[in-house]
């Protein structure tokens, strides 16, 4: 079976069973990438789990400060063992309700990478049992993953940043 061709699959069950209309298939990248609105990914999650991707590999954040109303996202990796089919599922909420569901439910291993999403980015998982910093400290009243601040002193005149992207 190509590529193409189970991912299209995946994306007619998830649009026929939960009535998806704002899903967005990119089959440009490594790993083919839906886009789920929030109120849909618990729900799209159980749907691929059920139908055989049973193994969550990573969860994590994003931030894109330039994208107004949906500057945070949460990104899911689930693998399908038995066909060896990978899919990444991304989620963006505004930076001013920066709020998903929990997957601790479907999958009890979530409950670190929540906690780390948490403490780097700022997400809040409802429903989660424990969400709190896991590796920085309680103290810390920014989220050090997110691009908020300058990398380097702007007063600085001997650096061409034009030299390194930026």
């Amino acid at each position: 079976m190509s590529e193409t061709t189970w991912i299209a699959g995946i994306e007619e069950q998830l649009k026929g069973k939960l009535n998806l209309d704002a899903t967005a298939l990119d089959l440009n990248a490594d790993i083919p990438t839906l886009t789920l609105k929030r109120d849909n990914v618990i729900a799209a999650i159980a749907l691929l789990k059920d139908s055989g991707f049973n193994f969550l590999t990573d969860l994590t954040g994003i931030h894109y400060p330039q994208l107004k109303g949906s500057e945070l996202g949460v990104i899911y990796h689930l693998h399908d063992m038995v066909k060896n089919h990978r899919l990444r599922l991304k989620v963006f909420v505004s930076i001013s309700d920066p709020t998903v569901p929990t997957l601790t439910e479907l999958f009890p291993g979530a409950n670190w990478m929540e906690r780390e999403t948490f403490d780097f980015f700022g997400i809040h998982f409802k429903g989660h049992p424990n969400l709190k910093r896991i590796l920085n400290m309680d103290e810390m009243n920014y989220h050090p993953m997110r691009k908020e601040y300058q990398l380097e002193d702007g007063q600085r005149e001997d650096k061409d940043n034009s030299m390194f992207g930026r």
